[in-house]
C-alpha cells in the first residue's frame, strides 16, 4: 500500500466518509489522488462501496497500533554548553515545562503508557519520572564513549510498534497518535544544510551528500513490527563493529542510501529541535536554564547583556574541561572569546588557587595570553579567541623544534611558585579516588610496585626544580599569527603546573603524543640540542613510566564518572610498564 493510500485509510478511520472534497482537504491530497486511492482501497477489500472500513482494514489498523515508546536521553548534549553543566538536555524547561515531561504527557494523551527512557549522563536526575509518570529507566553504560545507536541497543527488545524519540525536541502540537498505519521518520519542511536526507517525489527519504541541503531531521520515528525486525538486526550487527561507535541509530534505517521507512513531514514551527543555547533563547527567552552561572559571569565580566552573547559553539571536549567559543556583539564590545568550564570530577583533581597563582607568575612573560577572567574557586576562565590557531603536530619536525625551544626557554626562566606537583603523591591520590574499587588491570599492584620503586633512582639524579607545566602535551602548544602576520607560539592550559623537575614536561609530551621509543629519543635530542647524557635520559624514561601510571590512574577515576578515553588510557598503562624496563636497562 502506498503512503497516500494509508493516509486516506487513516482519515476514514478517524472521521466517517462524507465526500471526496472533504477527504482531500483533511488528508492534504488532491481530489485526483483521493479518487484513485478510494477505488484501490475498495478493490482490495479495505473499504466497502460506501467508503466504510471493513474488517480487513480494522484488523490492519489494530495490528499496527502503537504499543510503547522509547525516549533517548543518555547523551551529554555537548552543543548545549553552558546549559548542560547543571541540567541534562531532556530536563531543559520551555515555558515552564521540561522537554521530557511534555513528551511523556503527549504520549499519555494518546494512550501510550509503556515508556522507556534511556539515560546516561546525570542519570539520577531522571529518577522522579518513575514515580510521576510510571516510566522505566534503562541505563546506557557506554553513553560517554559511543553514540546513540549503542544507547538504543540497551532497549532493543522493546522495539516493535514503537515510537523512538529524541529527548531534545519541543512539540507544539502532539505528534503522536493512538493509531499508526506505517513506519515513518519525521522531518521538517525547512532546509537544513547539516541534514543527511531529502524527500523525493515518492515521499521517500534518500541520503544526500554533506552540506547539500536537505530536510531538517527531527528524529522522531515510528516503527511497525515489520520494519522493527530489520532495524533490530542492523543495530545488533552495527554495535559489534567499532566503526559504528560514533554513529546515530538512524544508520539502521538505511538500505541502499534510502530509508526503509516513509517520510512524515511537519511544519518547522510544530516541532523544534533544541540543540543550542541560542535555539532555547529563541524559543523561550525566559527559560530558567538561560540564567546559568557561566552566562552570568560572561555578562558581568565582559559588561554585556545576555542577548549579546551569540554564535556559541562547543569546542572539542578536552580531557579535563569543556570549553565553548562565543562572540560578543553589543555595538561597543565586540570580539570572540573562549570560556572554559571544568569537567566532571575536576574539583577533586585541580587546585584552582594554585592555577591562578601560576597565571599571576607567568603574566606578561610572553608564554601565553593572560586570561580575561579566571575564578580561583570554580575554575571558570575566559580568554580571547585567537584566529587561525593550530596545535602542534607531533609528527612535524619543524613544529617539534619550535615547541621544544619554547619549552626550554620557559624552563630556563626558573620561575618559582609556592606549590609543587609530586608525581608519586598524585599516583596515590588518583587511586584513592576510585572509592575502593580495584584497578581494571590484573597486574596493577605489581606495576605500581615497580613504578613506586623508581623513587630511589629519581632522588639520586641531579635536578633543579622550577615551575613546570606538567601538561606540556602537543595540544597545548598553540601556533597563531599576530596582527603583523608573524607566527607566534604559546603554551596554554596551566591547571596542573607546579614546582617539579622540568624534564617531566618532556615525558608528558611523549606519552600524550603516544610516541614509540625511537620518537621518544628523538624528542629528547631535540630538546637538549647538544646531546643528552645517559643519566638524564634514564631519568626521563623513569618519568615516562611514572607519568604513564599517573595518567592511567587518572583515566580510571574518570572512567568511574562515565568518561572514557579509548586507546589513550591503555597506552598510558603500557608506558608505565615498558619504560620501567627501559629505565632499568639504562641504569644497569
Amino acid at each position: 500500500m502506498k503512503k497516500h493510500e494509508y493516509d486516506i485509510l487513516y482519515h476514514l478511520y478517524t472521521e466517517p466518509y462524507i465526500n471526496q472534497r472533504i477527504l482531500a482537504k483533511a488528508s492534504g491530497h488532491s481530489l485526483g489522488v483521493v479518487n484513485k486511492s478510494l477505488n484501490k482501497l475498495i478493490s482490495q477489500g479495505f473499504l466497502d462501496g460506501k467508503g466504510r472500513l471493513t474488517k480487513l482494514s480494522r484488523d490492519l489498523i489494530d495490528s499496527r497500533k502503537p504499543k510503547n515508546a522509547i525516549i533517548l536521553a543518555a547523551g551529554f548534549g555537548m552543543r548545549m554548553v553552558p546549559i548542560n553543566l547543571t541540567t541534562p538536555k531532556a530536563l531543559i524547561e520551555v515555558n515552564g515545562e521540561r522537554l521530557i515531561d511534555r513528551l511523556i504527557s503527549q504520549l499519555h494523551d494518546v494512550g501510550i503508557r509503556d515508556i522507556t527512557v534511556i539515560v546516561g549522563f546525570m542519570k539520577d536526575n531522571f529518577e522522579y519520572l518513575i514515580d510521576e509518570y510510571g516510566v522505566k529507566l534503562t541505563y546506557a553504560a557506554d553513553y560517554a564513549s559511543t553514540n546513540n545507536i549503542h544507547s538504543l541497543r540497551t532497549a532493543i527488545d522493546e522495539i516493535g510498534n514503537t515510537y523512538i524519540i529524541p529527548c531534545d525536541i519541543w512539540c507544539d502540537r502532539n505528534p503522536f497518535r493512538s493509531h499508526e498505519l506505517y513506519s515513518w521518520y519525521m522531518v521538517s519542511d525547512i532546509v537544513d544544510e547539516t541534514s543527511s536526507v531529502r524527500i523525493n517525489r515518492k515521499m521517500e527519504l534518500i541520503k544526500i551528500p554533506k552540506h547539500s541541503g536537505g530536510n531538517a531531521m527531527i528524529g522522531i520515528c515510528y516503527l511497525t513490527e515489520d520494519e522493527a525486525t530489520v532495524v533490530k538486526e542492523k543495530i545488533l550487527s552495527y554495535c559489534k563493529n567499532p566503526l559504528y561507535d560514533d554513529k546515530f541509530w538512524e544508520e539502521s534505517l538505511y538500505k541502499n542510501d534510502k530509508m526503509i521507512v516513509r517520510a512524515r513531514v511537519v511544519h518547522s514551527s510544530d516541532v523544534v529541535e533544541i540543540n543550542t543555547y541560542e535555539q532555547l533563547r529563541d524559543l523561550d527567552s525566559d527559560s530558567n536554564q538561560l540564567k546559568s552561572d557561566a552566562l552570568k559571569t560572561i555578562s558581568k565580566e565582559l559588561c554585556c547583556n545576555g542577548d549579546n552573547i551569540v554564535d556559541i559553539k562547543v569546542l572539542k571536549k578536552g580531557m579535563t574541561n569543556r570549553s565553548f567559543l562565543f562572540r560578543i556583539d553589543d555595538g561597543e564590545n565586540v570580539g570572540k572569546y573562549i570560556m572554559r568550564i571544568p569537567g566532571e570530577g575536576t574539583d577533586k583533581l585541580i587546585n584552582r588557587e594554585h592555577e591562578a597563582m601560576v597565571f599571576k607568575t607567568i603574566s606578561g612573560l610572553g608564554i601565553c595570553d593572560d586570561p580575561v577572567y579566571i575564578n580561583s574557586e570554580n575554575g571558570y576562565k575566559i580568554t580571547k579567541y585567537l584566529e587561525g590557531i593550530r596545535a602542534c603536530d607531533p609528527e612535524n619536525e619543524d613544529d617539534l623544534h619550535k615547541c621544544m625551544k619554547k619549552l626550554r626557554a620557559f624552563h630556563d626562566m626558573k620561575l618559582k611558585v609556592d606549590h609543587s606537583f609530586d608525581i608519586f603523591d598524585q599516583i596515590e591520590f588518583y587511586e584513592s579516588l576510585w572509592g575502593g574499587e580495584p584497578s581494571v588491570y590484573h597486574d596493577y599492584m605489581k606495576t605500581k610496585e615497580n613504578v613506586m620503586g623508581l623513587k630511589t633512582a629519581i632522588d639520586s639524579y641531579k635536578k633543579e626544580f622550577c615551575l613546570t607545566h606538567i601538561d606540556a602535551v602537543p595540544d597545548n602548544f598553540l601556533f597563531y599569527k599576530n596582527e603583523n602576520g608573524e607566527e607566534m607560539l604559546q603554551l596554554t592550559d596551566w591547571e596542573y603546573s607546579g614546582m617539579q623537575d622540568p624534564h617531566v614536561d618532556i615525558a608528558m609530551f611523549c606519552i600524550y603524543a603516544m610516541y614509540d621509543k625511537e620518537r621518544v629519543d628523538r624528542l629528547i635530542d631535540i630538546y637538549f640540542g647538544n646531546g643528552c647524557d645517559i643519566d638524564t635520559r634514564a631519568k626521563i624514561y623513569c618519568y615516562i613510566s611514572m607519568c604513564g601510571l599517573l595518567w592511567s590512574n587518572w583515566c580510571e577515576y574518570k572512567r568511574n564518572l562515565g568518561v572514557e578515553f579509548g586507546e589513550y588510557s591503555l597506552a598510558q598503562y603500557r608506558y608505565a610498564k615498558e619504560y620501567f624496563k627501559y629505565a632499568k636497562e639504562l641504569m644497569n
